[in-house]
């Protein structure tokens, strides 16, 4: 017998908009609008006044839109779930969360299943673009003086990306 709760089952929500926050000041970009961009270059005027802002160009900016990674959803999943997946998540979390993230752990849910939703999206591969597709609430905050603070620290950064892509994917692979 199936349960009548199963056909009751709310719908899984998908990010529709990013809210850019940036200390008292947001703004509220449309994903779809974010996706037509990366795929054609074509924005709306309030999406080429937030674009403007950043000081990239817009091809530098499809380019980070677009670029794919390719990640097997069982490796991703090990990675997202071991200690230095932890400690990533949760420092993105206080750069990308709910809306209503009253706590870390409930900002890093959301990143794993943003992470594994991407993959599912993208076919086993992931770009910022799926990331946001499948962030699991209807908006997605993104906290610019947060991700300032991380963009000081870019070096140790790409330690960690190379150091993520070296010898620790290779064990998780092979384990």
């Amino acid at each position: 017998m199936i349960s009548p709760l199963f056909f009751n089952a709310q719908k899984t929500t998908a990010a529709e908009e990013i809210k850019i926050t940036y200390g008292i000041f947001s703004r509220t970009i449309k994903v779809n609008s974010l996706k037509t961009f990366a795929k054609e270059g074509k924005s709306t005027k309030k999406l080429k006044k937030i674009l403007r802002a950043t000081g990239s160009s817009d091809k530098e900016i499809r380019r980070v839109l677009n670029k794919d990674f390719e990640v097997p959803i069982t490796i991703a999943s090990k990675l997202i779930y071991s200690e230095i997946g932890n400690v990533f998540l949760t420092r993105l979390s206080s750069i990308i969360h709910t809306p209503r993230a009253n706590d870390e752990r409930t900002g890093m849910l959301a990143l794993r299943a943003s992470v594994i939703q991407g993959i599912i999206l993208g076919n086993g591969k992931i770009n910022l673009i799926n990331f946001f597709e499948g962030y699991p609430t209807k908006t997605v905050i993104l906290d610019v003086s947060a991700l300032s603070k991380v963009m000081n620290k870019v070096e140790s950064i790409s330690e960690l990306l190379t150091f993520f892509t070296n010898s620790p994917l290779e064990k998780i692979k092979t384990n």
